[in-house]
């Protein structure tokens, strides 16, 4: 199908967009790498009078590290993320996981900010957003707030993002020494959405879990943080029979969720 006729724009800063959306409300959509966006256009699942571009906004890409923080322009792409030298130093999870994430077209285009503000719960980075407990930077016409990624997502499609803000960047504490990661994806073919998946970060002290999130995808009307199952691990020995009892509470809190 052909998307219904909108008006484009193309700001080239975040002021500008923000103003965008002041200015236009409910009847505009911000376009990121457009994966999502435009299949629905198309479809005319959304039907947006003013379409906002913000590939040409600078101050939205890059990786860098400040005061001992990470941060991630929300239109870093999937290459970018998957190539950091950064990252892949401090924050490996992150990198790690976007060898999963659909194919090296889609990567290159694809961003991060996108990947989180659609609020699909089959996306990838908001489970492991959860996981390294991320906190997202939303700008406004009063400025910006922060958002920690587990309270982000109120619903399929819904996040906190109000009408008038963009997603500017996202923020992640380095990994501490011999901290263990994984971003487990189970998926029908190369390139789909995941059937369901996982992502772990672990610590230990001695032979005991010290720390552990795990953030959860496509088992729940959003992205879901697994802290029931976390509890159980904190302070025992990593066994066969704890891992039944984790993965029988993951089960019991994806139950919940969808019943809510």
């Amino acid at each position: 199908m052909i998307p219904p006729s909108f008006d484009y724009h193309c700001p080239t800063s975040v002021s500008e967009a923000v103003s965008l959306l002041s200015k236009f409300g409910g009847e505009a959509k911000i376009l990121a790498g457009g994966h999502s966006l435009l299949p629905m256009m198309k479809l005319r699942f959304a039907e947006p009078a003013n379409l906002i571009d913000i590939n040409k906004i600078p101050e939205l890409r890059g990786i860098s590290e400040e005061g001992g923080v990470i941060k991630i322009g929300a239109m870093t792409t999937e290459n970018q993320i998957l190539f950091s030298d950064l990252l892949q130093k401090k924050v490996p999870l992150l990198p790690e996981a976007a060898k999963l994430i659909a194919d090296p077209q889609v990567r290159n285009r694809g961003t991060i900010g996108g990947d989180i503000s659609h609020g699909d719960p089959a996306n990838d980075h908001p489970a492991i957003a959860m996981a390294l407990d991320a906190t997202f930077v939303l700008q406004g016409p009063g400025g910006q707030r922060r958002v920690k990624a587990v309270d982000f997502f109120h619903g399929t499609y819904m996040t906190d993002v109000a009408e008038d803000e963009i997603m500017v960047s996202i923020e992640v504490a380095p990994f501490a020494s011999k901290t263990g990661y994984a971003y487990h994806k189970l998926k029908r073919k190369t390139g789909d959405w995941a059937t369901a998946a996982a992502a772990v970060v672990l610590q230990m002290s001695g032979n005991k879990v010290s720390h552990v999130a795990i953030g959860l995808t496509n088992v729940a009307p959003t992205a879901l943080r697994a802290s029931a199952a976390e509890q159980l691990m904190i302070g025992h020995e990593i066994t066969s029979e704890l891992m039944d009892r984790v993965a029988e509470s993951v089960r019991a809190d994806r139950k919940s969720t969808r019943l809510n």
